[in-house]
């Protein structure tokens, strides 16, 4: 099989899936503090490799990968160290100079693919002014949003993703599985007893950084996790986002 991947093909095949209107997926992550026992790329790694599974699995439309974009919306997370943030203009821009290079080689659907909680209300906010400002079609979905209700029960103590959690923690065990460190496990819990659905969605809305509510930088109990659960998160959340490619009446 070709690969799936934007980096490891040459201009003249893009310029080729270009011409037979491929799907341009674009992965937006993160690069931020995961707690003590797993590495900061853990938004770019697992974002990654969930688009390249799904793309692989999207039936006969073809889809091509683009490379992650690694920084994103991360402030919440900077007293911890090892993160990287954008503020909200430069994230905006370069988001949109990524889709008009897209724009500008003759691609015209685009699904971005977030894996970072921090990144969901700006994506939601710039969608309006990329409709605007390109001739795209642009989609935008959270995959482990869009595989919730698959991989909820595979969860133990949790309903939904959380932080450098159960289902993080598993699913770098099958994906790089090399860099959890695995003698910190034991330490790899926090906010166990904490309100979730106030933090997730609160009614009265304000600023409150990681260090103020995680003394271990994480949220949920990583001692939960293992790499068959992170096999099933990671065939939940590829699955339901190859139905999403495969959907061409998303696309205008």
């Amino acid at each position: 099989m070709a690969s799936v991947l934007w980096q490891e093909l040459t201009a003249e095949e893009l310029r080729e899936k270009a011409a037979r209107d491929a799907v341009v997926v674009l992965p937006v992550a993160s690069m931020e503090q995961h707690g003590p026992h797993l590495p900061v790329g853990v938004d770019t790694i697992l974002c990654g490799g969930v688009c390249k599974l799904a793309a692989e699995r999207a039936g006969d439309v073809e889809v091509v990968v683009a490379p992650t974009l690694w920084c994103g919306m991360a402030e919440h997370h900077m007293a911890f160290g090892g993160t990287f943030t954008f503020d909200i203009p430069t994230y905006r821009a370069v988001l949109l100079a990524l889709l008009k290079s897209l724009e500008r080689h003759g691609f015209h659907r685009v699904v971005i693919v977030n894996g970072h909680g921090g990144n969901i209300a700006a994506l939601g906010a710039f969608l309006p002014d990329f409709a605007r400002e390109t001739s795209l079609s642009i989609r935008a979905t959270t995959y482990f949003l869009l595989a919730q209700e698959a991989m909820a029960p595979v969860m133990d103590d949790q309903v939904s993703v959380l932080h450098a959690c159960e289902v993080e923690t598993s699913m770098m065990m099958v994906l790089a599985p090399e860099t959890v460190r695995q003698e910190r496990l034991p330490d790899a819990y926090g906010m166990l007893d904490a309100d979730l659905t106030a933090l997730t969605r609160p009614t009265v809305g304000q600023y409150k950084p990681f260090r103020e509510m995680t003394d271990t930088g994480v949220i949920g109990d990583a001692r939960r996790a293992t790499a068959a659960k992170g096999q099933a998160f990671l065939d939940a959340s590829a699955d339901a986002l190859a139905k999403l490619l495969s959907d061409r009446g998303g696309h205008g």
